[in-house]
């Protein structure tokens, strides 16, 4: 076996581990593969035997990689209404990561990302952090803690007792369950009699009211444009149980919900670019591993 091939060995043994962490600072399957790929021919053009830490250097080299890719969806707007992985790739990487993460994880700034995913997900001391997103060691763990208490959040919001935050959930769940299967009965059942829905206008198709009153009429409307739901997932805002519906990862539309006597009172459709970018997510206590 001549360099070049057992150099092509050892990288293939890398391989897993940097698609693994490279999904999770870019969720993202085919983004993630280009970026290992791109390391690979790097690390064709450098001199393997002067490397003394083969898979430090191919880990510092697709985390720059993906720092970045991250850095670049900061200046260009995305507009993406599918996952962009296919529902295969796509699937797996929910499965691998859970939907709610990488909607948080697509929230933190890309130094902030990538901090957090190596040190907390793959055990990266913050002396190899650091240079990486070009802090001192002291400054990449306190992007790190950063990003940790984002992700956390401060908790779920439970007002009387943890019961109403439990019931709460168990009420939002139902209405995403019953809209995911389009069950006109399920929404029904867990809809207020006078529901009211308001909406951004873009979260909407032409001519559709932005508020619209009864359980009958939003039961209807949410069958019909209810697709988008088998991408909704539970996250909280401001300490408030919501669902981001996220087909990629990313926050496409947020649903803000009103729950009394057990039932949805009222939710809003958040759309607007601006509004949804203002906005501080986190992950409810069952989702933070």
């Amino acid at each position: 076996m001549d360099g070049r091939e057992e150099l092509a060995v050892r990288f293939e043994a890398e391989r897993g581990r940097l698609g693994a962490v490279a999904r999770r600072m870019l969720g993202s399957t085919a983004e993630a593969e280009d970026a290992v790929q791109e390391a690979w021919l790097r690390l064709e053009r450098v001199d393997a035997a002067e490397l003394e830490n083969l898979p430090g250097w191919l880990t510092t080299v697709v985390s720059r990689i993906c720092l970045d890719v991250l850095r670049g969806r900061r200046t260009e707007p995305v507009v993406v209404e599918e996952a962009v992985d296919g529902p295969e790739a796509e699937a797996e990487l929910v499965e691998e990561v859970g939907r709610a993460m990488l909607v948080v994880l697509d929230r933190l700034g890309p130094a902030e990302r990538v901090a957090f995913v190596l040190h907390d997900g793959f055990a990266v001391p913050f002396e190899q952090i650091g240079p990486i997103v070009g802090r001192n060691t002291a400054a990449a763990k306190k992007l790190a803690s950063r990003a940790r208490q984002r992700v956390r959040g401060t908790g779920e919001s439970t007002g009387a007792g943890a019961a109403t935050g439990s019931a709460r959930r168990e009420v939002v769940e139902a209405f995403l369950a019953a809209a995911r299967g389009g069950d006109l009965d399920a929404l029904l059942a867990v809809l207020a009699p006078e529901v009211v829905r308001r909406a951004d206008p873009a979260a909407l198709p032409a001519g559709r009211p932005v508020l619209l009153r009864g359980a009958g009429a939003v039961a209807r409307e949410t069958r019909v444009i209810g697709r988008r739901a088998r991408f909704a997932v539970p996250v909280l805002v401001d300490g408030e149980l919501c669902a981001a519906i996220a087909p990629d990862g990313r926050l496409r539309l947020l649903l803000r919900f009103e729950v009394a006597d057990g039932r949805v009172a009222g939710f809003e459709v958040v759309a607007d670019p601006a509004r949804l970018a203002a906005l501080e997510l986190s992950l409810p206590r069952q989702e933070v591993s």
